[in-house]
Parts: C-alpha cells; sequence; structure tokens
C-alpha cells in the first residue's frame, strides 16, 4: 500500500484546511486508514481513524473540529480541519493498517510522507 498525502500549508487561527491523503494498492481500499501528527519537539500523536465501513475516531484534541473521511472508488482520504488552533501546527501523516485496532493505537503498517500545517496566532 502506498500513501500520499497533501494539502498542509499556512492558516491563520480560526481558519480551515483539508488534508487529503491518495491510497494505491492492492486491497487498499479496504483497509483501515488514519491520521497522525508530530509537532516540533513532541511525538507523534493520534488525530483521527476510519474504517472501510467508515467506523469513524477522533482524538479528544480535535473532536468537533477535525472531520476524517474516505472515497474508496477515488482511492482518497480527507481530512477537514476547521476552527484551526496554533497547536494543531505539526506535520501530519497518513497511515495505513491490516487493522482497525493497529490503526487506531498508531501501529500502522504502512506510512505516506508527511505535510506540514502551520496555524499563526
Amino acid at each position: 500500500v502506498q500513501l500520499q498525502a497533501s494539502g498542509g500549508g499556512l492558516v491563520q487561527a480560526g481558519g480551515s484546511l483539508r488534508l487529503s491523503c491518495r491510497f494505491s494498492g492492492r486491497t487498499s481500499g479496504t483497509k483501515p486508514l488514519g491520521w497522525f501528527r508530530q509537532a516540533p519537539g513532541k511525538e507523534r500523536e493520534f488525530v483521527a481513524s476510519i474504517g472501510w465501513r467508515y467506523t469513524r475516531d477522533y482524538s479528544d484534541s480535535v473532536k468537533g473540529r477535525f472531520t476524517i473521511s474516505r472515497d474508496n472508488t477515488r482511492h482518497i482520504m480527507y481530512l477537514q480541519m476547521n476552527s484551526l488552533k496554533p497547536e494543531d501546527t505539526a506535520v501530519y501523516y497518513c497511515a495505513a493498517a491490516e487493522t482497525y485496532s493497529e490503526v487506531r493505537e498508531g501501529n500502522a503498517n504502512y506510512w505516506g510522507q508527511g505535510t506540514l500545517v502551520t496555524v499563526s496566532s
């Protein structure tokens, strides 16, 4: 499975941004997917996950502001980020795993390159 994230950039606090992640490879359309982020000097953390049947989970820090979605026919996953805060600044990574619990716990088997999101105050 290959993943490629895009859509990062610079945005003011309170603004919105949508990240995309194209995924490809055999059976990739049925694999659980997730978004993670790593801020400078911090460990990578879970942001959101989505199963191939659209089960969704969010970290408490983004719940109510971010929305994860996927289009299995187009092989794209999205992360719509609203009401952005400076503490959302990080490199965002998309990932895929063989099971939903693995992606939910950050034990993904496949990782894309990161895309930088910078939120100015």
